[in-house]
């Protein structure tokens, strides 16, 4: 049973990817998607938010928390991966903008794939990782299906328009059986360590989107979808990391638990956020 729910995740997990990914190609144009990158401000902010603040922080958790060097390192190695498509999908149910979370993934995505040989070294001396087996499955999964997509909305109009519905239900199908496959596989991760591995993952995430939050400063519309971006970490590279470049399976377990609370946590979340926040009519009303 166990073999069969890790095969059906490696398959609905990159799934979701290339369709959230082909979905936000198809539908806005390649404009909207790089808003963000002209606003060089608010990109160094992201930037520093991700792969300086987060990373710093979970130093502290850890040593907060005195959780056991491997477990350490899988929370710090959460924190140092960032650019995942989940953001889109939270973005879209907190009633953000999901074109602009696609721009600030795109360019969280290329930078973990750069960043991450980068500090693995830090972590564990003497540690190395092969660069090329990050970055091939985020590359196949998330940046080719945007391209091909944006490059075929270009070339004819209106296609998106006409599969978009499919896409929606391939992203939805897919999430719910990840949702469900994780809870039903993973539960255990989340017992096995105690309360302290589950505190930090849910202090880190909560931070997380703090951080982001008040550091999207692209506008008053951005800020959710920010905090929403850079709280879900980008947990299939920190899986593939923790498999090829650690020995200890508690690096992954950590990796495991933190995207078990996200799960729990996020979606909730956004969908709250959506829920209470003010109508945009009652908020241009009180500005």
């Amino acid at each position: 049973m166990t073999r069969l729910i890790t095969e059906l995740l490696n398959i609905a997990i990159p799934l979701f990817a290339a369709s959230s990914m082909a979905a936000v190609g198809f539908r806005y144009r390649f404009r909207q998607i790089t808003a963000p990158f002209r606003n060089l401000q608010g990109m160094v902010l992201v930037l520093l938010a991700n792969f300086v603040l987060l990373p710093l922080l979970a130093v502290l958790i850890v040593q907060l928390f005195s959780l056991h060097q491997p477990l350490a390192i899988g929370l710090i190695l959460v924190a140092s991966a960032a650019g995942a498509p989940f953001a889109i999908k939270l973005t879209q149910i907190c009633g953000g903008d999901p074109a602009f979370s696609a721009g600030i993934l795109v360019m969280l995505l290329i930078v973990t794939i750069a960043y991450l040989p980068f500090v693995l070294p830090l972590l564990e001396p003497g540690i190395s990782i092969n660069a090329h087996a990050v970055a091939r499955p985020l590359v196949l999964t998330m940046l080719l299906p945007l391209g091909i997509a944006l490059l075929l909305e270009n070339q004819w109009p209106g296609l998106g328009e006409r599969i978009e519905a499919s896409l929606i239900n391939l992203t939805n199908i897919s999430l719910i059986t990840i949702i469900a496959l994780t809870f039903a596989s993973k539960l255990y991760a989340l017992l096995s360590f105690g309360i302290g591995a589950v505190l930090a993952a849910v202090l880190l995430l909560v931070s997380a989107f703090g951080i982001g939050y008040a550091l999207g400063i692209f506008g008053t519309d951005t800020r959710k979808a920010v905090g929403f971006t850079t709280a879900q970490r980008n947990y299939a590279a920190a899986m593939i990391v923790a498999t090829e470049a650690f020995a200890d399976p508690d690096v992954l377990v950590m990796v495991v638990v933190t995207s078990v609370v996200s799960t729990a946590l996020l979606f909730p979340g956004a969908w709250l956020m959506k829920r209470y926040s003010p109508h945009p009519a009652l908020q241009s009303i009180s500005k």
